[in-house]
Order: structure tokens, then sequence, then C-alpha cells
């Protein structure tokens, strides 16, 4: 593993939706948050405020009081579990959007500065492997560079699993440390063989899968979907002083469909119940922010493209275009190809 110093480690450029997912993993609610903060100089609504950005050693010190409080007991593993393609936003849309596998990657490896800059994938290959070499420049403790490790790594196993359908058995995993107390829990978490003091950090990947189709692929739909969410995204006050503001900036940075009320609640460090007390203060609710987004989203793709009716539910994440164009009436009194032709 190449550890040196960034010389841009005093930039604010990390967003903070990996320290909310790393609150929730450990199971910490809103009144809590402070221990994760713990000589961080952020509040905690800083922390769940988009608008935020992280410097690399303000992160770092995150992972270091996330270890503290729940130990060294595979905590890199847990968080890198729900690193899914979801959860990195605009890369949910990649991932959605790339023809193919060595497409995905390459959108992988370009991604990762822009989330976590003191992350790099290089990639290299031979006869036989696509070598994906994480290098990590920081100045960091042995516990939090393996955690960082483990997370990244499931987080590059979950991308390709999304591509192929299934999990990466024919892979390698090597590791540049000696094999952790826990070292029992890795195969619950990684799918291939794993090589722990290995003179290198690398996922190893099959040549052959690299031309592996998307077959959910639609790169046109998804940029378009990307298009205006972004667009919706950044028409929101840039301090969200409101829950609604919240839930729908939270809603719009995941493909749409995706999220539950359950699942924006957690992310907020509280209860469905407490979420919609709150709304329900604001004079709103879970339901109608949704609806107010699909229909929004409906509006501008009828508008502004020549997609299908059927794509445009695909987008939204109705499985049947029944239904939304039920939804669509409900929302403007006509049918998508009415408001299209007027």
């Amino acid at each position: 593993m190449t550890v040196t110093t960034s010389p841009s480690t005093d930039n604010a450029c990390i967003p903070t939706s990996y320290s909310r997912l790393i609150a929730t993993v450990i199971g910490l609610q809103e009144r809590s948050l402070g221990e994760l903060l713990a000589g961080v100089a952020l509040t905690p609504a800083q922390l769940t405020s988009d608008a935020t950005l992280l410097t690399g050693p303000q992160q770092i010190q995150i992972i270091r009081n996330a270890l503290r409080l729940v130990g060294d007991k595979g905590f890199g593993l847990l968080v890198g579990k729900r690193l899914t393609p979801p959860t990195h936003g605009a890369m949910g849309f990649l991932a959605n959007s790339s023809p193919d596998l060595r497409t995905a990657i390459e959108a992988f490896q370009e991604f990762l500065p822009t989330r976590m800059y003191f992350v790099r994938l290089d990639m290299q290959t031979d006869e036989q492997w696509l070598y994906c070499d994480f290098h990590l420049a920081l100045d960091a403790e042995s516990v939090v560079r393996r955690s960082i490790l483990e997370a990244i790594s499931l987080a590059l196993l979950s991308l390709i699993e999304f591509i192929l359908g299934r999990p990466l058995h024919e892979g390698q995993l090597c590791l540049d440390y000696a094999a952790p107390a826990y070292r029992s829990l890795y195969p619950q978490y990684i799918p291939c063989p794993i090589r722990f003091e290995s003179s290198r950090n690398t996922l190893l990947i099959p040549l052959e899968l690299l031309a592996t189709v998307n077959a959910t692929a639609d790169h046109e739909n998804y940029d378009m979907a990307l298009q205006q969410c972004q667009l919706m995204l950044n028409q929101l006050p840039k301090e969200r002083a409101t829950t609604a503001d919240r839930v729908k900036a939270y809603m719009l940075t995941h493909p749409p469909g995706q999220l539950s009320e359950d699942a924006v609640a957690a992310a907020m460090f509280i209860t469905k119940r407490t979420l919609a007390r709150r709304l329900e203060k604001e004079g709103s609710s879970y339901r109608q922010l949704r609806d107010e987004i699909f229909a929004s989203l409906a509006a501008r793709y009828l508008k502004d493209s020549a997609l299908s009716v059927e794509s445009i539910a695909g987008l939204l994440g109705y499985h049947d275009s029944a239904n939304f164009r039920r939804a669509f009436k409900r929302w403007f009194d006509i049918t998508p190809s009415q408001y299209r032709d007027k």
C-alpha cells in the first residue's frame, strides 16, 4: 500500500453522507451524534446537512471515534456492506447507466477521488487478470487504514455484483496487513478468496468478466435522470432549515423510487414517527414530498425529452407503467400523453 501525506488534507470536500452512514451503522440517534464528533469541530446539525463538507483529518477523526465507540470488530466490513451504489449519490446513476463491467469499474475509478480524495484506484492488466490497486494518501494508524480498505473493497465488490447480477466468486482480494482477530467474519462479507500480508492492496478480476453487459443499462435515460435530479437539488435552499427540505435533498441524491420512509428517517437519525410528526408541523408528509418530486420529475421528462412513458415510469421506480399513469393523472388531472401534447 502506498501511504503518503496528501498536500490537500485541509481542503473540505468530503461529503458528510459517509459519516452519517457510519452513525447509522453504529446505531447512534440524533441526541447521541455528538459522541461521533468529538474533536471534529462540527455540530450534529452540520453533520446532517448535505451542504457541509469535511476535511480529510475530520473524516479520519470520525472513523477513530466510531472505532472507539464500537471497538475493532470488523467495523470497516460493517460500513462497507452498506456502501451499495445508491449510497454514493450520482454513483448509483453511473452504475445503472454503465454498459458493461469494465466501464462501471472505470467510472468507479474516476468517481472515488471526487468523494474521498485520499483514496485512489489504479488499474492494470496481465493475460488473466484486471488488478484494481487501492492506494491511501493519509496519515493514520493501521486500524483506521484497515477499516477504510475493508470499506472501499466492499464498495467496489458491491458495484461489480450489481453489474454481474451475482457476487464475484472468481476474483481474489489481496490485503497488505496481517489477518485481524475477526478474520472469520471476512467470508460473510467478501465472496472471493482473500490473501493477507500481500505486497499490495488489490482486487483481482478475471478479464473475461469485463465485457459482461449491464442488463439494466440505459445511458441516455439515466443521464437524463441524473441531470434532472441535480437541477432540482440545486433549486433547494442552500441552508436547509426545514425538515421537508432535508427530506427532499436526501431523496434527490438517490435513484428515484429506492428510498422508503423508514430509510429516510434512519438517515436523519430519528424514528419514522418523529419524522412524520416534524413534517406534520410543517404542513407536509413523506408521501406528499415524494409525490411532489415524482410529479416534477415526470413533468420534466415529458417536456424536455423524447423518453417513452414506459421509460419514465421505470426511471421513477414504477414496475408497472399503468400504476405510473394512474399516479400522473392524480397529480395533474390529465394523462402523461395529454400532458406531452399540451
